[in-house]
């Protein structure tokens, strides 16, 4: 072979592994690049990100229950507290056989076959299994002792102290304080990543379902402390990594009086269906709300039984209305008064007005009768003597001059129609009847008939009796709208002052003469005080004046020339008797609504009130 060929083919080859060689470092340099670019974005760049991964699956948080505000009479009684009681948990990856462990404590414990389903319904909703888990609530002293003699053989399973709510007063508060229930369980642990989220699951524990218990849940809740911990692949604890512990929500203080609660349901307790609201017309702050009937609160603490809450739903006399802000009625004759005061605002009549009665008004051009209560009429009347005496024939030639346009407008000022802004959040606005309204609901038009009953509170016209409460405190106070509301202060308990209660403002009523408030409101003295007054009978020996509205409420219509006989109806469709009234007249310090929802006469609302105002007023005297 020629030399010169064969060192000419030798540089050759060599060319090319050279070129291959280059292109290989280069491709791996190219890699390396590649590699330490991306490790510069993974440690540098995406290091919080990665890093948040991690800590999401090593660490854990374990959130505490604040301990929940507890709820004061006016007078610092406790009406919603927190007890401690015991259960029985157990920590599943601490326990061998699970199935065994839970078989052998039935038997010390007196397990039941719920308290197992609910055991085991839990496990199968847990994700992570060192989470304690309750197998048995509200422990008695005997299943204490029973365990703790038998505890060496259960290890994972003990004893824990915790706080549900209690109502010491039962069903005497239930439709104002409400009752708080566990919320929804889910698996908190596995959603709470940062410490910053702690406040939005502060409704993880117990929530206010109703009542004020549900109005300022977020005020007595408080804020959940939380426990780190730091868990294996095998989702076992290693260690704990730090605790901040739970703050407590803060108390909060009532305007509500104990003493007269108690004093009024037991007044109550023998009418089936019925209302009663007492307040300080001066500052719109409720001293007692009874609604009958009730139910006890602290069935739903700890969960109560389908059957159990099913024989309440379907209870005819449905004790979960709250009646002074849910009951719907014609507020009837209790009307009246306001009816007379825009009359004199409007001119529609004058103070020195006469009219007289023969027991029938009709409509122009119409032979339609409508009756007065008093079958053959009054006589001759003036302004007081129509209030003292409730004359319906005077209220339906008012609201007949009046309109419905403009008597609409006019009863909403006194909060007919509208919430009253009561610190409750189960209360209805109840219908002021107007054209439109009509015109939605039925599809027909405003006929003027339909306005004659709206002057004596009946016909469209439904209200609660927080509604007619606060209209009574607007007359009281002359045009001035106060807000009845039952918290008097919150309780911070950390060196600040108490919050107190901040009465919202809003327009007085306007273009109203004192006078005219005063003709009214003498009118209403004239019923409990006049010998002819409708109240005369429950007031005429009170050793205070008082000033007094009562009502009956119509059910359904009485047919020409019937005689209407409580004995005779059915119970549904008995007359409401209503019962508004202020004292002492000179100087109003109390206020209140009595409904007695179809009465059957045993239970006299005149009674009641009076019993209600002697209870309050003299008992103020003698301190």
């Amino acid at each position: 072979m020629n030399k010169k060929f064969f060192f000419s083919k030798n540089l050759f080859g060599s060319s090319i592994f050279e070129k291959r060689i280059f292109v290989l470092y280069s491709i791996i340099i190219f890699l390396v690049f590649c590699l330490i670019i991306y490790l510069f974005f993974l440690q540098i760049i995406s290091f919080n990100e990665y890093k948040n991964r991690s800590d999401r699956n090593r660490i854990k948080f374990i959130l505490i229950e604040p301990k929940r505000g507890v709820i004061y009479d006016y007078y610092g009684i406790p009406l919603a507290l927190n007890k401690t009681v015991y259960r029985l948990e157990l920590i599943p990856n601490k326990i061998k056989n699970l199935h065994k462990t839970v078989s052998l404590l039935r038997n010390i414990v007196y397990l039941s076959d719920n308290d197992i389903m609910y055991f085991y319904n839990k496990v199968r909703c847990m994700k992570y299994n060192f989470i304690s888990i309750p197998i048995k609530l509200n422990l008695t002293d005997l299943q204490k002792s029973s365990f703790s003699v038998n505890q060496h053989h259960f290890p994972g399973v003990f004893i824990r102290s915790y706080q549900i709510r209690y109502y010491p007063y039962g069903e005497i508060f239930s439709h104002v304080i409400g009752y708080v229930s566990k919320s929804k369980y889910y698996n908190v642990v596995d959603q709470l990543y940062d410490i910053n989220d702690v406040k939005n699951f502060t409704n993880y524990f117990s929530i206010g379902k109703c009542g004020i218990e549900s109005y300022y849940n977020n005020v007595l809740s408080g804020i959940p402390g939380y426990e780190a911990i730091e868990v294996n692949n095998k989702g076992s604890v290693t260690r704990t990594l730090y605790k901040k512990f739970p703050i407590s929500g803060y108390d909060i203080r009532l305007t509500l009086d104990v003493s007269l609660q108690k004093y009024i349901h037991g007044l109550l307790k023998d009418n089936t269906r019925s209302s009663v609201v007492v307040s300080n017309p001066n500052n719109g702050e409720i001293r007692a709300l009874i609604s009958n009937p009730s139910y006890n609160p602290n069935l739903f603490v700890h969960g109560i039984s389908k059957n159990k809450f099913s024989s309440l739903l379907k209870d005819k006399n449905s004790p979960f209305i709250n009646r002074v802000t849910q009951g719907l009625y014609p507020p009837a004759s209790t009307v009246k008064p306001y009816m007379l005061l825009f009359a004199l605002k409007l001119g529609i009549i004058k103070k020195n007005f006469f009219m007289f009665d023969n027991g029938c008004w009709k409509l122009p051009k119409s032979n339609k009768c409508y009756r007065d209560w008093k079958r053959y009429g009054h006589g001759l009347f003036d302004i007081i003597t129509a209030l003292e005496e409730s004359v319906d024939t005077l209220f339906y030639q008012l609201a007949f001059n009046i309109g419905i346009d403009t008597l609409s407008k006019c009863m909403e000022k006194f909060g007919y129609g509208h919430l009253t802004g009561i610190d409750l959040n189960e209360e209805y606005s109840g219908i002021m009847p107007t054209r439109e309204w009509k015109k939605k609901i039925f599809n027909k038009p405003w006929y003027k008939g339909d306005t004659i009953p709206i002057g004596i509170g009946q016909g469209y016209w439904v209200a609660t009796p927080i509604q007619m409460l606060k209209s009574l405190m607007i007359l009281v106070n002359n045009g001035d709208i106060i807000t009845p509301h039952l918290c008097y202060s919150i309780n911070t308990r950390r060196n600040e002052h108490d919050i107190f209660y901040n009465q919202k403002k809003f327009v007085k009523i306007k273009n109203i003469s004192p006078e005219y408030f005063n003709i009214v409101k003498y009118g209403m003295y004239a019923a409990a005080n006049n010998k002819n007054g409708t109240a005369y009978n429950n007031f005429y020996n009170s050793t205070y004046k008082a000033a007094v509205k009562s009502g009956t409420a119509q059910v359904y219509n009485l047919r020409e020339n019937e005689i209407y006989n409580v004995h005779k109806v059915s119970e549904k469709l008995r007359d409401h008797k209503l019962m508004v009234a202020f004292a002492p007249f000179d100087n109003p310090i109390i206020s209140t609504v009595v409904v007695l929802e179809n009465s059957n006469m045993d239970l006299h609302v005149g009674k009641i009130t009076r019993k209600i105002l002697d209870y309050i007023l003299l008992n103020f005297e003698k301190n």
